[in-house]
């Protein structure tokens, strides 16, 4: 029962119940099936017998208790046969559909979620060289059924019929020749096969997000994210571009997908992920690729790779985020070890999907929950969590852009020497410059990494330390532990030494230089600009 955890059932001729793990059981009715006496004789023959009767018939063969009302419990029998209780077992009603089969086996009842008198059947008869789908719903417990099987392929008999816990009147339907689904309780059914083969499906359940697929021969399927099912509606179906609300998202769990519809390509798209303030927390667009969201390892040398950038394809995109913050930033050929560049992990709460289509505005909301298989953990503990990643995250990209900064400057100094005929003062003022920067380059990086195991050989410096505190900040759901805020200090002291010397040769060494090329009227260098050649505008 979906209602009562304790309350299990069985069948035989009758339906029996327990409510102490199968320790004793209680008959709740008499025999519920048609008791044909042609469908009761021995079975085998004429020479020899066989034990296991698969000719003998005459019991339930499915229960279906209900989810709104316990007191509510349906049956269907192998010989077609349908009866309904409304007090428990005290008495049963028989509700056979006038249009059932002669002898149609009902092979799966579905009490809806919604309604007590709402129930869906589904009979099968191929046995009998019948192989017709047949579906029967009831919206006032059996009075009256009505057959719905519109757009069901006419050989394609039905094994199970579902109804979606989420959406009133959406139906999934397990047939001989794959899986139909319809989106108004069942007056019409469209094929949902996708990319699946034409096999036969045994059964098919909802479980959260997801349409579970059981096929002959021991098969599973899984259709993912079955929201945009959900939510299809005419509106939505005729809409330009539409944005689906995302499942809720469950924090150290898998990254959340976002599906959104496209009836052309965009010149301009961006996915934004905006805080309860909407503030933006995160964007992407087609052409950035997003940062590899997979963990480090407890070791080993990574160089931080990138996953598909945001898709924009015409009909149905999914792009996963996972739930991460920008990463730290990073430069060519960048080798860590025992650290990613993944960014912090947002903690639990309201955030907003955004995204912008050729002007084109759609805003979804998506909830963001604690594990729950982590009880102990608080949203508190989370948001310390989140406040300390950010706090290492930004650090270490200050690092990092101290590098990048360097060989910005070495790039550019190395495009003046080229075009300054070996000036001689040029020549000098830049080999100091470059002798400086590269010494305090070498603090923070460990610059002779090459290949992913060489910090074996040379030891880490400062903003590999950084971004492994990151890391093993992030290993498990919880607040940073009593030592990590004190490495971090310790790790922040240091990289300020660094930085303070290199604002020093920003104000003496680089100055030098850019007086020597403003005699020259070379462009001067400028840490800030991207190219080598320079930069005449904001970089």
């Amino acid at each position: 029962s979906k209602l009562d955890s304790r309350m299990l059932f069985t069948s035989s001729q009758r339906v029996w119940k327990t409510k102490d793990g199968g320790r004793t059981w209680k008959a709740l009715s008499g025999d519920l099936t048609r008791h044909a006496p042609e469908t009761m004789e021995k079975s085998g023959g004429p020479i020899t017998g066989d034990m296991n009767g698969p000719e003998v018939y005459g019991v339930i063969f499915s229960i279906g208790p209900s989810k709104v009302d316990t007191n509510v419990i349906w049956t269907g029998s192998d010989d077609g046969m349908v009866q309904v209780t409304r007090n428990s077992g005290a008495t049963w009603t028989n509700v056979t559909p006038k249009d059932m089969p002669d002898f149609g086996r009902v092979s799966q009842i579905d009490a809806s979620k919604f309604s007590a008198g709402v129930a869906y059947i589904s009979v099968r008869k191929p046995l009998l060289n019948d192989v017709s789908p047949y579906i029967f719903k009831t919206s006032d417990f059996g009075k009256t059924w009505t057959k719905i099987v519109n757009g069901i392929r006419a050989d394609a008999y039905v094994h199970a019929v579902r109804e979606d816990p989420n959406r009133k009147g959406l139906l999934y339907a397990a047939t001989q020749h794959g899986v139909y689904i319809s989106y108004d309780d069942g007056a019409n059914w469209d094929d949902l096969a996708l990319n699946m083969p034409d096999v036969p499906v045994s059964d098919l359940i909802v479980m959260d997000n997801e349409l579970a697929i059981a096929t002959h021969g021991r098969g599973f399927w899984v259709l993912d994210n079955i929201g945009p099912l959900r939510q299809a509606t005419p509106e939505v179906q005729a809409a330009d571009a539409y944005l689906y609300t995302p499942p809720p998202a469950i924090r150290s769990g898998l990254p959340v997908a976002i599906t959104y519809k496209l009836n052309s390509v965009p010149k301009r798209l961006e996915l934004s992920i905006l805080d309860s303030a909407g503030g933006v927390m995160r964007s992407f667009m087609p052409d950035t690729a997003r940062p590899d969201s997979t963990r480090p390892p407890a070791g080993g040398g990574r160089r931080g790779g990138a996953a598909p950038p945001l898709p924009k394809a015409i009909g149905f995109n999914r792009f996963t985020w996972d739930l991460r913050t920008p990463p730290i930033e990073s430069f060519p050929g960048m080798i860590l070890w025992g650290a990613g560049t993944n960014g912090p992990v947002v903690p639990p709460g309201k955030y907003t999907v955004r995204v912008i289509a050729d002007g084109k505005t759609m805003t979804a909301p998506l909830v963001v929950k604690r594990n729950p298989l982590l009880p102990d953990v608080t949203d508190a503990d989370l948001r310390a969590q989140y406040a300390f990643g950010k706090k290492v995250r930004d650090k270490a990209t200050e690092a990092n852009n101290a590098v990048i900064a360097i060989r910005r400057v070495r790039d550019q100094l190395a495009d003046r020497m080229k075009k300054a005929a070996d000036d001689a003062a040029l020549k000098e003022k830049g080999a100091t410059l470059s002798t400086n920067t590269t010494a305090v380059e070498q603090s923070v990086y460990q610059t002779k990494n090459q290949s992913g195991q060489d910090p074996l050989n040379f030891p880490i410096k400062v903003n590999n330390r950084i971004a492994n505190l990151l890391s093993m900040s992030e290993r498990g759901d919880g607040p940073p532990n009593q030592s990590m805020p004190d490495i971090y200090n310790i790790l922040t002291t240091e990289l300020r030494g660094y930085t303070t010397k290199l604002d020093a040769i920003w104000k003496t060494d680089l100055v030098a230089v850019n007086k020597e090329l403003a005699r020259l009227k070379l462009p001067p260098l400028d840490p800030n600009c991207a190219k080598a050649e320079g930069c005449t505008a904001v970089p």
